[in-house]
């Protein structure tokens, strides 16, 4: 015992040794922490900051940690924790911020594997050492955004689609399984396992890391927006460009600027009708009008106290679709407990609350003294909630239920736009008759032929989960059901939801309604809806008729959930249940029946609604430490296919030249050890003149690959047929696939063309091609391309290929009038400049059509923020400001892109 306590003791010694020889000035800040008989140690921040650090919000107390922890006077100096400390009168100033970890999902994952292989090859090629490439911080990896929905409503589903997910994407997986023993640190989850946020939520996060000598906060950057719903256990993070994220990886600080904090104080209790989802929905559209892009959200207010883990998750998850950066909940009691029902080791979970508490990030929410200053505060009472769904087009686009009905009539007339298709009134009343299982069915307007629980936003949520098994239950009951026709499905977050399911009795509820499994995975979410049957389809293309999907997710652009569902609502998993029985959104569900019993008798959704109370009981009995013992102890073996699958060996991976799947990238063919010479645009040509609120879906290929696509045509050359086309996500890997896709989306509105879709005009020569086809031709041609866009560029999902594909297409430049934070970071880092049109100007105030040219130099002494001038061929000049806010975004774009300077660091 005492050898063991000296031996500890001589440990800690030699940690803050360690820091006193790496230079870090703040060293003498190492404090002693006893847990359970372990001396740790731990950075003092009350001590350092004072009075200053109690106002500090609880998200800016990590960001110090870390920079105070990191500080080297290098990648991180005193400055950085001087802007931190003094967060209050140093807002929107550049700061560098080392997250604790990287979470990767497949999608976005494996291009970030594909690049870290090419970075080995290039760094061989250049005569180094490519086993140098290796994550340095923690990266975990989970397998979640391949499954698709191809089969539904029958018990051999899940079995079925992740079959065909392994059939379709084994090229993909084998490749993932080499990554797992090729590279260190890092930690790949197989498919089948659950979703990639609610894995982290319920395994993964650490809260505190304390596997060293030294407590620190947990925090992490994902490859996937929705990475934010990790804040709702405590954890600061958020989603970065998976350019970005590499560099992380590879042990580089983000470059980002210090940020304001919205406080939003939470008061009341909810109704005992309303669901977490309608609070999230809520609080969506508030903060997207309040205006919160670039920001962090802190929650405060004894509200909060009235919320579970899994709720404040909800709200997190959705913190891109109300545009801030984080959505963040400090760790309190009930964080703990969460830790404890999720079977995390008791240990931990003390050493956890004993750091936090030395520490001052320890929450009490009925406790007003402990509010820090904010930036501004906004308040949402609990109780003004009422049962709400998003849409058709935009996931803040909230629609109170009572009012659904009147909304969706109006949307259907409204002039084309976020909250309208332009319909004439002569073709409301269209209708397609159709054949499905041998009768007869019609469709109208308003008719809903896809109806999913689906994705991290809801099915990480016990209660709303078990709600509507409980409202399955009683409408199975009351003798209601769904027609066959609608494509329902379940994709549950993770196996423990398929566990307390069916041990609370509500799975075969569930699968009467045709809510079977059908995978663990994202999957309708995000366009992995699978077909709809061809009859229709046909029944919806000859009538011209708005179809509808309802989802339990968090993103309803166009295009996204279905090419043939132009109008798609977010909502709990309740009313897509609801939804379903109804068959149509155009419903009142106050005054109309979901249905009839066997007399006549009306059924209304009143009758069949769980209240809170009901659905709380059956949570605190079923949802156990127990289930989540049994789920993650196995959740790194996989499925039999998994382990049985081959991969190949060694530090290089040997590409396979004819595989369609995994494609050596050509970003670093060309490169030399020395900085290239930056050219200036010289006459370049606008390939695409896009308006606001493009978001990467339009920009980035997603879903199914369109038959007559330029991705098609080299699939197809390559003898494959239309049905092995798989997705543009499980391609990901492929940049001749991701080029040919990207800006392939049909709801592409490009003013060059006159209508939706992804065609654009080649100047000089006036012929409408595919886009990639043009830009191929600009290519031979040798000519320069930029693109001019509208407002909030790149919102959406934070996907590297909105970059990388233009980047390939030969984009140089993107003016637009304002960018979302992570795209402009993906740009900069593949090397295009991003430039934003002066306040008050746009591409149409200014007078061009896109059949311009345009010329502009980039000064190699310039500066961040700097204006330049450019210069158009109809005589117009005018200025821009260059969107590189930091001396790092300089760096990158002088070196060609992100991950050519970090090759360049690791050849030094």
């Amino acid at each position: 015992m005492l050898h063991s306590l000296v031996s500890n003791l001589f440990e800690v010694h030699l940690v803050s040794e360690h820091y006193l020889t790496c230079g870090n000035p703040y060293a003498g800040y190492l404090k002693d922490l006893e847990v359970g008989g372990k001396t740790f140690k731990f950075f003092d921040l009350p001590a350092l900051g004072g009075s200053k650090y109690d106002e500090l919000p609880f998200s800016v107390r990590v960001l110090l940690e870390s920079v105070v922890r990191n500080c080297d006077e290098f990648s991180v100096t005193k400055s950085d924790v001087e802007c931190v400390l003094n967060w209050a009168n140093q807002q929107n100033v550049e700061l560098n911020f080392k997250p604790a970890r990287v979470i990767l999902q497949d999608f976005t994952g494996v291009p970030a594997v594909v690049d870290f292989a090419a970075m080995r090859d290039a760094v061989s090629k250049l005569g180094g050492d490519p086993d140098k490439i290796n994550p340095i911080c923690p990266s975990d990896l989970v397998i979640d955004h391949s499954v698709q929905v191809d089969f539904a409503r029958t018990p051999d589903s899940l079995q079925k689609n992740q079959d065909l997910e392994f059939e379709r994407n084994k090229e993909r997986f084998r490749f993932l399984k080499w990554g797992a023993t090729a590279f260190r640190n890092m930690l790949i989850v197989p498919p089948g396992s659950g979703i990639v946020h609610q894995v982290n939520l319920e395994y993964l996060a650490r809260v505190v890391f304390s596997d060293s000598e030294v407590l620190y906060p947990d925090s992490v950057v994902g490859t996937d927006s929705h990475t934010t719903m990790i804040n709702g256990l405590g954890v600061l993070g958020w989603g970065a460009g998976g350019i970005e994220a590499e560099a992380v990886m590879l042990g580089q600080a983000i470059s980002m600027l210090l940020p304001e904090v919205i406080g939003y104080q939470i008061t009341g209790a909810l109704d005992q009708y309303a669901t977490s989802t309608d609070l999230v929905l809520t609080i969506t559209k508030h903060l997207r009008q309040i205006g919160v892009v670039g920001k962090f959200v802190e929650f405060f207010g004894p509200g909060v106290t009235a919320l579970s883990i899994a709720d404040r998750a909800t709200i997190s998850n959705m913190c891109p679709e109300y545009g801030a950066t984080v959505g963040f909940f400090p760790v309190d009691n009930a964080t703990l407990a969460y830790l404890r029902q999720t079977n995390r080791d008791e240990t931990k979970i003390q050493t956890i609350e004993a750091y936090l508490r030395a520490s001052k990030m320890m929450r009490n929410y009925s406790d007003a003294n402990q509010d820090p200053k904010f930036t501004q505060v906004v308040e949402l009472d609990l109780a003004t909630v009422v049962p709400s769904v998003s849409g058709p087009k935009r996931p803040h686009d909230r629609v109170s239920v009572s009012e659904m009905k009147q909304d969706f009539l109006q949307c259907l007339t409204n002039k084309v736009g976020f909250k309208g298709f332009g319909l004439r009134n002569e073709n409301l009343g269209a209708a397609g008759a159709f054949e499905y299982e041998g009768k007869t069915y019609s469709l109208k307007h308003g008719s809903v032929v896809i109806a999913a629980i689906t994705s991290c936003t809801n099915t990480s949520n016990p209660s709303v989960m078990l709600g509507a098994g409980l409202l399955a239950k009683k409408a199975s009951e009351a003798g209601l059901s769904v027609a066959p026709y609608i494509k329902t499905s379940l994709s549950p977050g993770s196996g423990v939801v398929s566990y307390y399911l069916q041990e609370s009795g509500v799975l075969p509820y569930l699968e009467k309604m045709g809510f079977n499994n059908v995978g663990y995975g994202c999957m309708t979410c995000i366009g992995n809806s699978g077909p709809l049957n061809d009859a229709i389809v046909d029944a919806i293309e000859k009538n011209d008729l708005v179809c509808c999907g309802v989802l339990s997710g968090n993103r309803n652009f166009e295009g996204r959930i279905h090419p043939n569902t132009r109008a798609n609502y977010l909502a709990s998993p309740l009313l897509v249940i609801a939804y379903a029985i109804a068959g149509r959104v155009d419903i009142d569900f106050e005054t109309e029946p979901l249905g009839h019993t066997e007399k006549g008798e009306p059924i209304f959704l009143r009758q069949v609604w769980p209240t809170r109370s009901e659905i709380q009981a059956v949570e605190s009995k079923y949802v156990i430490p127990a289930m989540f013992k049994e789920v993650y102890s196995k959740v790194t073996q996989g499925s039999k296919a998994w382990q049985e699958l081959q991969a190949p060996e060694g530090k290089l991976y040997p590409w396979d030249t004819t595989s369609t799947y995994i494609k050596k990238p050509p970003f670093f063919e060309n490169m030399t050890e020395e900085l290239p010479q930056q050219a200036p645009l010289v006459d370049a040509r606008c390939l695409l003149n896009l308006g606001d609120s493009v978001t990467t879906d339009h920009i980035s290929p997603a879903g199914s690959i369109a038959r007559n696509s330029p991705a098609a045509r080299y699939l197809a050359e390559r003898g494959l047929t239309p049905k092995e086309f798989n997705s543009y996500g499980s391609r990901r890997g492929n940049d001749a696939v991701m080029a040919r896709g990207t800006f392939a989306n049909i709801r592409l509105v490009n003013k060059l063309v006159g209508k939706p879709g992804p065609k654009t005009v080649h100047f000089p020569s006036m012929q409408e091609l595919d886009v990639y086809d043009a830009a191929e031709r600009y290519k031979q041609e040798n000519v320069a391309l930029i693109l001019l866009v509208g407002k909030d560029y790149g919102s959406g999902s934070s996907r590297d290929w909105a970059a990388k594909g233009p980047y390939l297409q030969g984009i140089k430049a993107v003016i637009a009038e304002s960018f979302e934070r992570i795209h402009r970071s993906n740009l900069v880092g593949m090397g295009i400049v991003p430039l934003e049109y002066l306040p008050g100007q746009s591409t149409d105030s200014l007078g061009f059509d896109g059949s311009e040219t345009f010329t502009l130099h980039i000064p190699v002494d310039c500066k961040p923020g700097q204006q330049i001038s450019v210069k158009a061929s109809n005589g117009k000049e005018f200025d821009v400001k260059l969107r590189f806010d930091t001396e790092v975004d300089l760096t990158y774009y002088r070196n060609g892109g992100i991950l050519n300077f970090m090759i360049r660091q690791m050849l030094q």
